[in-house]
C-alpha cells in the first residue's frame, strides 16, 4: 500500500490527476486501451472537474479508455442521485471518449437484471480472472463502506458474483455495485478521502483489527495490483 497525503482537497485533486495522468500514458505505452472504474459521489468532482481541463484534456488518450462504475444507485439516469450522471456532467461530456466504450450501470430495467446484464459486459472483456481492471477509482464513506458495500450487508462477503444488486432498508432503494472479487483481481486500486469526518474511521481501516462487517473498506486488498491512499491531511489526522 501506497499513501499520498495533500494539504488541503484542492492539492489533493491535483495530485491524483497528475497521477493518474501518468499511470495512464504508462499502461497504454503497454497495450492499447485502458479500462478505468468511476465512482460516484462528492469527493471525486474537483478530480473529473481537473481531469476535463487542460493540460489532462489533451495529454490523456481518451479514445482508449473504457468507462466502468464501480457502483449506482437504482434511479433514473435524470436523477442527481445517478452515479453515472455525475460522471458525464463533470468528465465524460467534457473530453474526448469514444461513447462505445463508456459501460453504464443501467437503471432502465430492474436492479437484479441490471447486474447479471453487466457482469456479462465485465466477463467480455476480462477472459482472466486474475487480472480486471487496469485501474478503480474508489471513495470511502465516514462509515467505512466502499462501493455499495455497507457495513452489516452481505454483499461484503460475496466471494462469487463480480456484480450484485440488492435492497438497502435504509436509503429506501436498491444499489447495484461491483463485489470484493472483481475489485480485488484490479491491477490498480486507489481510495479518494478528505474531510476530518473521515479521520477516525480511516484510523480504524488502515490501523485496527480486521472486521469487514463494521469496516468495509478492509476488504478491498489488490491480489497482485496495486493500492493506493490518497487523502488529505485533515482525513489523515488520526494516522
Amino acid at each position: 500500500m501506497e499513501m499520498h497525503i495533500a494539504n488541503d482537497t484542492g492539492r489533493l485533486s491535483h495530485d491524483l490527476a497528475a497521477w493518474l495522468s501518468d499511470y495512464i500514458k504508462d499502461v497504454l505505452s503497454k497495450q492499447d486501451r485502458f479500462t478505468f472504474v468511476l465512482s460516484g459521489g462528492s469527493t471525486p468532482k474537483q478530480l473529473y472537474a481537473l481531469l476535463a481541463e487542460s493540460p489532462y484534456k489533451e495529454a490523456i488518450d481518451w479514445q482508449k479508455i473504457h468507462f466502468f462504475w464501480g457502483d449506482e444507485r437504482a434511479v433514473p439516469f435524470e436523477d442527481s442521485r445517478n452515479n453515472a450522471k455525475m460522471c458525464y456532467d463533470e468528465l465524460l461530456n467534457k473530453v474526448p471518449v469514444n461513447p462505445a466504450h463508456i459501460h453504464i450501470m443501467r437503471t432502465d430495467i430492474g436492479p437484479e437484471e441490471s447486474a447479471i446484464e453487466y457482469e456479462k459486459v465485465l466477463k467480455e472483456y476480462f477472459n482472466d480472472p486474475e487480472v480486471t481492471f487496469d485501474f478503480v477509482l474508489l471513495g470511502m464513506g465516514d462509515d467505512g463502506h466502499t462501493l455499495s458495500l455497507f457495513p452489516g450487508t452481505e454483499v461484503i462477503h460475496e466471494e462469487r458474483a463480480w456484480v450484485k444488486a440488492f435492497y438497502l432498508p435504509a436509503q429506501e432503494m436498491f444499489r447495484i455495485t461491483l463485489t470484493a472479487p472483481v475489485v480485488n483481481s484490479a491491477a490498480c486500486v486507489a481510495f479518494l478521502a478528505a474531510g476530518a469526518g473521515k479521520a477516525e474511521t480511516l484510523k480504524h481501516v488502515l490501523k485496527g483489527e480486521p472486521n469487514i462487517d463494521l469496516y468495509p473498506s478492509q476488504i478491498i486488498k489488490p491480489v497482485k495490483g496495486q493500492l493506493h491512499w490518497f487523502v488529505d491531511q485533515a482525513a489523515a489526522g488520526n494516522l
